[in-house]
């Protein structure tokens, strides 16, 4: 399978000495230093490649509310909302209201100060990434190849600032992150149905489905292994009611073990497009073409695809290619091994539930994303057109579980309005408790990786961020990024005639079409002495950080964190170099 995340191996080291507490606790108050040495330098600077882990430190609940005509409301606030977990009502205690779509207002690209040639104009920042996410190992070829077409019709409507990817659950047939059309319709033209499970065109008996091997084997449904066996029977005549129940339940065994192997990988892949998807500046978007499918033992890979996408902002939207939905058992195709009208009458009834359940999981995927679930439509045109648009307002509510058991159980969660009718409400359905908390450094390194991929500005810190670069041959230049700070803002721990700080500095560069391609720490240890920071207040700081690149057009993005005030802010440039 092809490599979906390939982000540089490396590690981001904060050295913060206080941040937030993890589950609603604040961290302890930094303890206080020892005697200042008289001869310590009072700045030292600490170099690191930047990476990030993820950490869930509150349950965060993305929801959109939206009126009776369908569309999304934007006027509501904290106090018209209630959260329950297992039935309990919980303390909101993160909430924002957010408003998709692209940017009123853009920084101003930063100017490159240090040039051999004539200046090229900075490139049309991206805004928005779609990724199309084809589940070929579940999707006939019918459906798979209504649902591409439309894809490729829909590449029309991508604008100048769009970026799109393609990627397929079996990782064959994809494509990274570009603005190229014609490459992205070659990628979705190779895709074809890659199932495990696929027999090659043969007619099976007994036809059991993984929904149905999972009630034969997982759930002992007698009425399950009852049907399979007359169906083998049927095809079987002269055979016997014990070998046929056997050879039922060995055929049931194939296909739950083959069912579970396809539901694992697709939930894998998912997550490592959620994971790639977190490392791109911008608004964020999965589309999954697939005729769903079901979860019944991988209920834990499910709701870590949920928690990665919710903390990483990715919306998760849901298409399902089986168009209009038909009682299965109205399906000419499908084989008839059986010839009792009772029968058939059964075994539809497990098709349609199966049906079911393979849509119930994209609808819980889009829904607890804040994302949108489109099926039982033909009009795959109109479902891409929609899905590719986010919400127009959604909200991210947090709360910190009281009294949580480290115990990986399933938590359910019910939102509701207060006072508000004729609203419809769509919100994830609950989470998994972790078995070990994180830490307040590992926050603050979340905090951090949200920022740094993100295109929202921050001004809590005094940070201006400047870009200079110079060539050194025809292919090799390198990128500074430079990072200047007014100290008069920031606050100061005083002990020993020293005013302490600690300010984490992260420079990250991404290409043209928002692929992120390196990125560096430093941190800077402030223990100045009071004519220093005197000084400093008239001259300003200024920090540095060299990328060896290639002659091109890159997008730049600054984040900057300080340890006393648990301040940040962040910033964004572009420079073309020629």
């Amino acid at each position: 399978m092809n490599h979906l995340y390939r982000l540089r191996p490396v590690r981001l080291a904060l050295l913060l000495t206080a941040a937030l507490g993890a589950w609603g606790q604040t961290a302890p108050p930094p303890a206080t230093p020892p005697p200042a040495d008289p001869n310590q330098p009072e700045m030292a600077t600490k170099d690191s490649p930047a990476t990030f882990k993820t950490r869930v430190n509150l349950v965060m609940v993305p929801v959109v509310v939206r009126d009776n005509k369908g569309k999304a409301v934007g006027t509501l606030h904290m106090e018209d909302f209630q959260l329950f977990d297992k039935g309990k009502p919980q303390v909101i205690v993160k909430f924002s209201a957010e408003k998709s779509g692209s940017k009123t207002k853009e920084a101003p690209p930063a100017t490159p100060t240090i040039q051999t040639e004539d200046q090229t104009p900075p490139p049309d920042i991206p805004e928005r990434f779609i990724a199309y996410l084809f589940d070929d190992q579940h999707l006939e070829f019918g459906d798979l190849v209504r649902s591409r077409d439309a894809a490729i019709r829909h590449l029309s409507a991508l604008q100048i600032t769009d970026r799109a990817a393609v990627y397929t659950t079996s990782g064959q047939d994809q494509l990274e992150f570009t603005d190229d059309k014609d490459k992205l319709r070659d990628t979705m033209m190779r895709i074809r149905p890659r199932s495990m499970m696929d027999p090659g065109g043969m007619v099976q008996c007994p036809d059991i489905s993984y929904y149905m091997a999972d009630l034969m084997m997982n759930k002992s449904d007698s009425m399950a292994l009852q049907l399979a066996a007359q169906e083998v029977i049927a095809c079987n005549p002269g055979m016997q009611a014990g070998p046929a129940a056997a050879m039922a339940q060995g055929t049931a065994s194939r296909v739950l073990s083959l069912g579970s192997q396809e539901t694992r990988v697709s939930l894998l892949v998912l997550k490592e497009v959620v994971r790639r998807m977190s490392g791109m500046p911008g608004q964020r978007t999965i589309i999954i073409v697939s005729p769903g499918f079901i979860t019944p033992s991988e209920q834990t890979e499910k709701m870590d695809v949920l928690d990665r996408a919710i903390h990483g902002n990715v919306l998760i939207n849901g298409l399902d290619a089986r168009g209009l939905w038909t009682d299965p058992s109205l399906d000419a195709s499908r084989p008839t091994n059986a010839h009792s009208a009772q029968f058939l009458t059964f075994k539809s009834q497990y098709d349609r539930e199966a049906a079911s359940a393979q849509a119930d999981v994209l609808a819980e995927m889009a829904y607890g994303t804040g994302g949108n679930f489109f099926q039982n439509n033909n009009d795959l045109d109109e479902g891409f057109r929609r899905l590719a648009t986010a919400p127009e307002y959604y909200y991210l509510v947090g709360f910190s579980p009281q009294n949580l058991k480290l115990d990986g159980n399933f938590h359910s969660l019910k939102v509701t309005l207060k006072l508000r009718a004729g609203l419809d409400i769509q919100a994830r359905k609950g989470y998994y408790a972790p078995k070990k908390l994180s830490d307040a450094a590992e926050t603050a390194k979340q905090e951090i990786q949200e920022a740094l991929f993100s295109r929202d500005e921050m001004h809590d810190l005094p940070v201006e961020l400047r870009t200079q670069f110079f060539k050194t041959s025809d292919k090799d230049a390198t990128l500074a990024v430079l990072c200047r700070m007014d100290p008069k803002h920031l606050q100061f721990r005083k002990a020993d005639g020293r005013n302490y700080n600690t300010i984490t500095i992260v420079s990250g560069i991404f290409d043209r079409n928002g692929n992120y391609i390196s990125g560096l720490e430093k941190v800077l240890e402030l223990r100045l002495k009071d004519e220093t920071l005197t000084r400093l207040t008239t001259t300003g700081m200024s920090v540095r950080t060299n990328f060896s690149v290639n002659p091109g057009t890159y997008m730049v993005r600054l984040v900057v964190r300080d340890s006393e005030g648990q301040l940040m802010s962040a910033a964004n440039g572009a420079v073309a170099i020629p």
